[in-house]
């Protein structure tokens, strides 16, 4: 069973935390290609481009210039130790052990726009590039076309090894878009997270963001490997709620 979530926007390259081990991206090649594309933006252009404030666009124009490949792996730190939104924060990082990294790195995948899938302990630079931004590389009008299929075939790869043929999606509908279901030779499970409010039950999404968090360790942590004790997950005061749910649309309700 792999797990696969999206990225945060923020990236916070202070923490501490010792991962067991490195290892290297899988999509150098083509994040060298994005880096290229993105050196020719100027501060002003990538406000444009990324619809950021000055600050956050001063910020990863510096990151860009300053990038070159390969990574020098005193350099890097971690992906999934980094990453630093709500999904990340409600995961408990922290209090991973190195053996719950272990497990991590072969059940959990992070969609990015700039590195394409993630493992994480996949070493790498502070970044911005949100999947849905419409930076064109050559003939390809935006990520998703520079992308492809690149990303469904290594999603795949990952999925025979692990050999249960199971793909649990955690990620928002911006980043999963990247993968192309039709050609994926998966069963995708696709918890939803709703919350009572105005009397009905609606998905909030900073409430949706950190209940994935919570049901990434909830597998993780537990060494989840039977999909259907995932409707066991009831962190946060969220429950399966069979009545929402259909197939392997698995709705969790809360209040």
């Amino acid at each position: 069973m792999i797990v696969i979530i999206s990225p945060a926007k923020n990236i916070n390259f202070d923490n501490i935390q010792e991962p067991p081990f490195s290892s290297e991206i899988r999509f150098q090649d083509e994040s060298e290609q994005l880096l290229n594309e993105l050196k020719k933006y100027g501060h002003n252009e990538i406000v444009k481009l990324m619809k950021v404030s000055n600050k956050i666009s001063l910020l990863n124009f510096e990151r860009y210039q300053s990038m070159s490949f390969p990574f020098e792996s005193k350099e890097t730190k971690a992906a999934l130790l980094v990453f630093n939104g709500a999904v990340f924060q409600s995961m408990n990082i922290d209090s991973f052990s190195s053996s719950d990294l272990y497990y991590a790195q072969n059940k959990l995948r992070i969609l990015s726009g700039f590195y394409g899938l993630l493992r994480p302990l996949d070493g790498i630079m502070p970044y911005r590039l949100e999947m849905g931004t419409k930076l064109k590389v050559k003939s390809q009008k935006n990520l998703y076309s520079f992308w492809g299929n690149k990303l469904t075939k290594i999603l795949q790869k990952d999925i025979d090894d692990n050999g249960d043929n199971i793909l649990i999606n955690l990620a928002s509908n911006e980043y999963f878009k990247a993968i192309n279901t039709k050609i994926l030779n998966a069963r995708i499970i696709s918890p939803e997270f709703k919350d009572f409010k105005n009397d009905k039950y609606k998905v909030i999404s900073i409430y949706a963001k950190q209940a994935r968090g919570m049901m990434s360790e909830f597998i993780l942590k537990n060494r989840i490997e039977n999909p259907d004790e995932i409707k066991l997950f009831n962190t946060g005061g969220y429950q399966y709620n069979d009545i929402m749910s259909s197939d392997d649309n698995w709705v969790f309700t809360r209040g």
